[in-house]
């Protein structure tokens, strides 16, 4: 049974959500606010982290990075931030900083289960291709680890970031819209949100320092301006 830690100051939203995510087939712990979640954190490792942004303790963007200041696999943790309606600068921020995914405040919780479990299944590798790498000339791509390696050498990347590589790779020569990006890695397209436009371009320019020569000359991960991106199979 997946393992949730949920960082939530409103007990009653908190309580709601757990018994939703329980009846989901989840195993929910709940922490008010975030020391106690960080505490938890290093006490047991989790599956995932539902992280609200308002938090009495500060800032669920600071604890968000002492998470990722954390040493060992819960450094790793996926991330999905809770955030207020209408406020799209702390989901850009949030994505930016390497969160897996953001639900907006006041969500379904159906919507919330979906996101969750796209968000594991990315981590697992699942739904993957029988080949469990791709490779393009000095680039692989590993699906069942989740790694990515140029010239042999491990490049870091978010999950998030791993899965708008694993995207574009999948379908090289295609062009892909923002919205078509959004389905692939979130499997949600009905909740395509503007901040993801807002954000993918630091996702990708950090994509490209990891896996490209010259980041400013980009030969692998090309913009289609006024379009999206397309992934050219270099077999340098």
């Amino acid at each position: 049974m997946p393992q949730i830690l949920m960082i939530e100051d409103d007990a009653r939203l908190a309580a709601m959500v757990a018994d939703y995510l329980r009846q989901a087939g989840f195993d929910v712990t709940p922490a008010a606010d975030g020391a106690a979640g960080i505490a938890h954190l290093k006490r047991d490792p989790v599956d995932l982290i539902l992280l609200d942004l308002m938090l009495p303790d500060g800032d669920g963007l600071d604890v968000f990075r002492r998470i990722r200041g954390l040493s060992g696999a819960a450094a790793e943790t996926p991330v999905v931030m809770l955030t207020a309606k209408g406020d799209p600068t702390d989901r850009v921020v949030g994505l930016e900083l390497g969160a897996d995914d953001y639900v907006a405040k006041p969500f379904e919780p159906r919507e919330l289960v979906a996101r969750i479990r796209a968000v594991l299944r990315r981590g697992r590798g699942a739904g993957a291709d029988t080949r469990d790498q791709l490779r393009f000339g000095r680039l692989e791509i590993d699906r069942g680890a989740r790694m990515v390696r140029l010239d042999g050498i491990d490049k870091l990347l978010t999950s998030h970031q791993f899965g708008l590589l694993l995207a574009m790779a999948e379908r090289p020569g295609r062009v892909l819209k923002r919205e078509q990006l959004q389905e692939f890695v979130s499997g949600d397209a009905q909740s395509y949100d503007p901040a993801f436009d807002r954000s993918i371009d630091v996702h990708i320019g950090r994509i490209r320092a990891a896996i490209e020569d010259d980041a400013k000359q980009p030969r692998r991960i090309i913009t289609v301006r006024g379009t999206g991106y397309v992934f050219a199979k270099v077999q340098d």
